[in-house]
């Protein structure tokens, strides 16, 4: 395949039969795209988890990476799944993925660093941070149904309120407030049209820049 594809000075290009047949060896199925998606997500997602381990990440550089792995392993699992994979163990049994330490991750749901956490303040961070990950991770893979996305924006704002450390006139928890109003006043299966989407990703990435100024003021 590379020899007939190779093109040096004075050889004439393959005739058009002959490059419709090389465009179709190459093509795969949109099935297989989205299968090999799902496995590189939880190849990176071990990855992550044995960088965590060896110390070679913050915990807050892990938390943000996990939540946003998460969000693309719930995306990627609902493109493939179907009577060939039923779960995500019937997905790494077919095709010997050995990721014992992203399935246990997967499992749980969270990053680690907000399950071992033992300290209240800790712990509210590391759910901010990854909630706010999960949020806009879901609208950029337009993920925008006002039941797929309202849960985790109200844990986000009962967090930010447990949170005594930040002032209570901080700017991300009133952005997230008034997105809250909007979507409380739609029904379950309504969606976020693409304004919508847009205007809430930009107050929610600001919220979340806010948030991470706070921390390191």
């Amino acid at each position: 395949m590379i020899r007939i594809l190779a093109v040096t000075e004075g050889i004439s290009p393959a005739p058009p039969s002959l490059s419709l047949y090389i465009y179709n060896m190459h093509y795969l199925p949109p099935r297989y795209d989205n299968m090999a998606e799902l496995f590189a997500v939880v190849k990176t997602l071990q990855a992550l988890e044995k960088a965590y381990i060896k110390d070679c990440v913050s915990p807050s550089e892990y938390t943000a990476a996990c939540s946003r792995l998460l969000v693309q392993y719930k995306a990627a699992f609902k493109q493939v799944q179907g009577a060939e994979v039923g779960s995500i163990d019937d997905f790494c049994r077919k095709y010997r993925l050995d990721c014992p330490l992203a399935m246990e991750r997967i499992k749980e749901d969270r990053p680690i660093t907000i399950k071992d956490d033992k300290g209240n303040l800790n712990r509210c961070i590391a759910d901010i941070v990854s909630l706010f990950i999960t949020v806009m991770d879901k609208l950029r893979l337009e993920i925008r149904a006002m039941d797929e996305i309202q849960p985790d924006l109200r844990e986000l704002m009962e967090t930010m309120n447990r949170m005594s450390h930040l002032p209570p006139d901080f700017e991300g928890r009133e952005k997230v407030s008034q997105w809250l109003q909007k979507l409380s006043s739609m029904s379950a299966s309504d969606e976020l049209d693409d304004s919508q989407v847009r205007q809430m990703l930009f107050d929610l990435e600001s919220a979340y820049n806010a948030f991470n100024r706070f921390l390191h003021s």
